[in-house]
């Protein structure tokens, strides 16, 4: 089942500032994202919230999973360091 890929467009404008082979690295983890998504239950973050998180080096790319309508949104992607402050 392949999922469709959507952004805030927040997501946008900070992953500009990224170096670019990160850059590269983190378009390639959305893609294989979208193909084959990982175990919901491994990726989910604690909490009462309805994001999910992969690795890509040190940036992390938070999301939401709408499975009804087959659709990822991606909410933020960050350095480890401070991805995890303010989440919508």
């Amino acid at each position: 089942m392949v999922y469709s890929v959507e952004f805030r467009p927040s997501v946008l404008k900070n992953i500009k500032r990224f170096p670019r082979r990160d850059i590269i690295r983190i378009k390639k983890r959305i893609e294989d994202l979208s193909k084959n998504l990982p175990d919901p239950a491994t990726t989910k973050m604690k909490g009462k919230n309805p994001f999910h998180k992969i690795r890509t080096g040190d940036y992390r790319i938070i999301y939401e999973i709408h499975g009804g309508s087959l659709v990822i949104l991606v909410v933020k992607i960050g350095h480890r360091k401070d991805v995890y402050k303010n989440l919508p």
